[in-house]
Order: structure tokens, then sequence, then C-alpha cells
């Protein structure tokens, strides 16, 4: 029997028993089982899942983010790539034209942006049909995510392609759960949680550690609502939790009554790629979820450069990290920074050290020793 079709044995099982007291056990049991199947799919030769795969498909990276339009083929992708970035990918009316990554770079706010268009996936992705395991395998390694839909098709395609990613191990606009499993030398199991457990229960817990062999571990759930997959997650290790924006394409065919519709969809653009209709604000969201932040340079004596700002990621954005990305001997040399700006306490300049974390569009002028 392949992997495959014991992934599917497993789900049909799972389809069939009713989660009730009597079967949280078993059901814990089946969930870790098809989590291992997945991962034994995904990487059969036991290296790393996180890398592009193949031919056409690894692509040097460049730009202070990486973002990869997902969705299925002849959605509009290609012209929304040309039109963003100036780079030519084959378009057309016939499916799985793009065949390769193409990558290409669009500068929002100063900060280059590389755009990569994957190839078109298919259902069963996941499962290796079609290119679906490299596409899937390269937007696994991505900052954001575009999953591009075509309005004109049912917006099922969303559900899918959603279905696709996270079996892939990829977790949409989740953050990682609030669970920590700590393996020890004996003792047993001990479980604690912090929160009410509504939606898994001791013998689930327990199911999903035996399916691991995880026979002594102190297991602590500080998260409401914590499912056994969520636990699977931790457990497995090798989940990447990745902001998606879903890019409704082709509203020049729609009513203005259907567009009021489509935004009530969370985290979704509407679009035109090809009459450019409603890009702005795709490139704004786009921005405001990459989370990056724009630091400007002030030399002795003269006015703050405002043309090249430094872009860092939010989380890493020190007056270190700053240095460190202009020139990394910065930092040694690093007398004092004079920060103007939202992170400054005083209007005139805060005068402050390489720990100081700096906010979106600060002012930096650099003493050196």
């Amino acid at each position: 029997m392949t992997t495959v079709q014991k992934i599917k044995e497993v789900e049909d099982e799972m389809n069939r028993t009713q989660k009730n007291k009597a079967t949280s056990y078993h059901l814990g049991q089946l969930k870790a089982k098809l989590a291992k199947l997945r991962r034994e799919l995904i990487n059969p030769s036991g290296g790393s899942s996180g890398g592009g795969g193949g031919l056409g498909f690894d692509v040097a990276r460049t730009g202070i983010a990486s973002v990869g339009f997902v969705g299925f083929p002849s959605v509009g992708k290609s012209t929304l790539m040309s039109k963003l970035t100036g780079t030519h990918s084959e378009t057309s009316e016939i499916d799985f034209t793009t065949l390769t990554t193409v990558p290409g770079t669009v500068k929002v706010h100063g900060a280059p942006i590389q755009i990569l268009d994957l190839p078109g996936i298919i259902e069963g992705a996941n499962d290796g049909r079609g290119r679906g395991r490299q596409v899937i395998a390269v937007a696994r390694t991505c900052n954001l995510i575009f999953i591009v839909l075509d309005v004109l098709k049912p917006l099922g395609d969303k559900k899918i392609i959603e279905g696709e990613l996270e079996g892939f191990g990829i977790r949409i606009n989740k953050k990682p759960p609030n669970i920590t499993v700590r393996k020890k030398e004996r003792g047993g199991i001990a479980i604690t949680n912090t929160v009410p457990l509504t939606n898994i229960d001791h013998d689930e817990i327990k199911a999903v550690l035996s399916e691991y062999k995880l026979n002594n571990c102190d297991v602590a759930i500080r998260q409401p609502g914590a499912t056994a997959d969520d636990l699977v997650d931790v457990i497995e290790g090798n989940r990447v939790y990745v902001p998606v924006i879903y890019v409704l394409n082709k509203i020049d065919a729609i009513s203005i009554e259907e567009l009021d519709l489509l935004y009530k969809i969370p985290m979704s653009v509407p679009v035109s790629s090809r009459e450019w209709m409603n890009i702005d604000e795709l490139i704004d969201k786009m921005w405001e979820t990459l989370n990056l932040v724009r630091v400007y340079t002030k030399p002795r004596g003269l006015a703050p450069d405002y043309s090249s700002p430094v872009v860092l990621k939010r989380g890493k954005c020190t007056v270190g990290d700053f240095c460190n990305a202009i020139h990394k001997e910065i930092a040694k040399q690093l007398k004092y920074a004079i920060v103007w700006g939202a992170s400054a306490k005083h209007a005139r300049g805060q005068k402050v050290g390489l720990d100081h974390v700096l906010e979106d569009e600060d002012v930096v002028h650099i003493a050196k020793k």
C-alpha cells in the first residue's frame, strides 16, 4: 500500500468515527498517525521539507522579504506578477502555462520585495499530484503568501487551496500553539493546563503521545480551544506559520453588489490585474502584513536621507540591527545613536544604545567612537 493510500485509509476511518468520550483515544491516535504519514509523503528521503525541490523551483532569494503567488491555473497570477514587477511571466488561457518559479521584484516604500510566481496547483497537490509538492515547498519558505482566486469561479477553491497548504504543514494566518511538550527520563505523563480543555481531553492527549512513543513527558497547555491537531503540530515541530492575503481577481467582471460581499472575506483584497483596479490597496495590505519598518539615516550636519531607507523586519529592528544592515563593523564602532521619531522620548531626539527598538520612519544618526 502506498503512503497516499494509507493516508486515504486513515482519513476515511476518521470520517467514520464519531467524536465522543469513548472514541477520543482512538481519534487521537489516528490524527498522530495521519501527521506521520504526511511527513513521510512530504519528505520521503528524511531531509528538510522546506526546500524548493526540483529543476526550476530553486530560486536565489533577493530583497528584504518574499511573497509567493499560489492559486489554481489561469486565475491571473502571471498577469498580476508581470504588471507589479515588470518581469515577464508567460500567460495564456491554457492551464499550466507557468511551469517553473518565476521571480521578480517590486519596490514598496523604498524596500525591494521579491515576488515568486509559482506554477498553478491542483487538488491533491500535497499528495504529490502534478508539481504541487514542489510548489507548496517553495511557498513554505515565503514571508507572505498571496492566494489568488478567480471571482468568476466558486470560492470553494479557497477552501481546497487552504487544505492543500495545511496538508503540507503551512499554517495560514495562525500563531504557533501555546503548548509545550518536554521529554524526561522517567515519571510517566504529566498534563497541566492553565485554560479549560474544551476541544481535547486527557485520553486524546495520551493517545497522541503514545503514537509518538512519548511515554515520559510533561505537557503544558496554555492555549484556549487547543486541539489534538495543535498538539501534533507542536510534536512534529516542522510547521511554518505564514500570513496569507486572499487576492480576489477579475472583479471587472462582477457587479458592485457582488464586490461588497467579497470584502466580507477576512484578509482579502478584490482586484483586477487586467484593468489594474485596486492594486494600490493590495500593495498597502502587503506592506502592512509583512510588518516591515523603514529607518532613515542622518549624516552629521545634513538632512535625513529619505530616498533610501534601511528596511528591517519588526521584531528585529534595534539600533544594532540597523547598524548590521548597513555594515557589520558599524555596531562595533558605535559610541551612541540619536533617534528622532515614534520610538524617541523627545521630539528633539533621544540618545540611545544598540538595544533601542526602532519604529517605522524613525531617523537615526550614528556617532562613532
